[in-house]
């Protein structure tokens, strides 16, 4: 891979309607969590994360609302570059995610188009793979900026689980978390949004590697789990960014308190690193601010790039992963330069 820089970011959660207040509130632990308006099948309220700015907003306005102001984050950090000059990769749920919204593939470009009353490159576009949508939006970005010499991009995620299908199917296979389940997540909304471009002079977070695979063993599945996805999409990642696990300080992931997906991880790294690591932080964004979906990449990226800014990363080198489940699994390697050529 070519590598492309992670130059700022954005970001609407539950903890902070901008990017650095967002990261400072999950550096510090905060819990945005609140009784919603929803009720599950007991007749408790459901626990979540909501955006509060934006409470009597529904459906898709509220989604708009929250991507409009994360990307617009992004466009104040590039400096004399025109919007017409910077395609928008938008990354949005699976098609077939339970409670999606309608129209998301077709609609959600003109949306933020509108809403923002901005124009952006040509090459603009969609990508509905919800968690991992973040590495086919890298690969995209990277080919844009390489070959056909666009400026910046920017790569944004926005999603809610936080609607009555949504929350109604996910408690019925048991995998939302209420009082009488503890094996599940707490459900969230938010937008996230980075800006990426090449590689400048100075200090810089730069993606290196990508990997892909697939999990035959999902969360749905019955066949023994052993992390083979995953396991596969960290070495790619690794490959193809020249490094290894020694290269690698700590680790940020969409582990979102589902028991399946530590197993996975656990399971995946013990079989993967060779060389026993004295330290090895894993982060979970959604720890504080609940499930994003399809935010949860650029959030990701956006969570390192303040921890590198602001030296409390554990080392100069993350690894990233995120899962979906139908089983595709993504893993992305990135790397801080202090003082580093272009």
């Amino acid at each position: 891979m070519r590598p492309v820089s992670i130059a700022w970011a954005g970001m609407v959660t539950g903890v902070g309607l901008q990017w650095e207040s967002s990261a400072a509130a999950l550096r510090a632990g905060v819990q945005g969590f609140v009784e919603t308006g929803f009720v599950d099948g007991a007749g408790e309220p459901v626990v979540g994360s909501t955006v509060p700015e934006s409470e009597d907003l529904r459906g898709t306005e509220k989604l708009l609302g929250m991507i409009s102001s994360a990307v617009g984050e992004c466009l104040t950090a590039a400096v004399g570059v025109k919007s017409s000059q910077i395609p928008l990769i938008i990354c949005v749920a699976e098609k077939d995610r339970p409670g999606r919204l309608d129209d998301l593939d077709a609609e959600a470009l003109e949306w933020i188009r509108a809403g923002l009353k901005r124009a952006f490159h040509p090459e603009s576009g969609v990508v509905a793979r919800g968690r991992v949508s973040i590495a086919h939006a890298l690969r995209r970005a990277e080919r844009l900026i390489h070959d056909s010499g666009v400026p910046y991009c920017i790569i944004a995620g926005a999603d809610g689980f936080l609607r009555g299908p949504t929350l109604s199917f996910y408690e019925s296979v048991h995998r939302l978390k209420t009082p009488e389940n503890s094996n599940g997540f707490i459900p969230g909304e938010g937008a996230a949004a980075v800006l990426v471009g090449p590689p400048k002079p100075g200090p810089r977070l730069d993606c290196l590697g990508i990997g892909s695979a697939t999990e035959k063993a999902t969360i749905e599945s019955d066949e023994p789990l052993r992390g083979d996805g995953l396991l596969q999409a960290v070495r790619e990642a690794l490959k193809e960014s020249a490094a290894t696990f020694d290269d690698v300080h700590y680790r940020i992931t969409d582990l979102n308190g589902e028991q399946y997906a530590f197993k996975e991880a656990s399971l995946a790294m013990a079989r993967g690193i060779r060389k026993v690591k004295a330290e090895f932080e894993v982060w979970h964004p959604a720890e504080g601010v609940g499930e994003l979906g399809a935010a949860a990449g650029p959030c990701i990226l956006g969570v390192a790039l303040a921890a590198a800014r602001k030296g409390y990363a554990p080392g100069p080198g993350v690894l990233c992963h995120l899962g979906i489940d139908d089983g595709e699994r993504a893993a992305l390697v990135l790397r801080w330069t202090a003082k580093g050529k272009a």
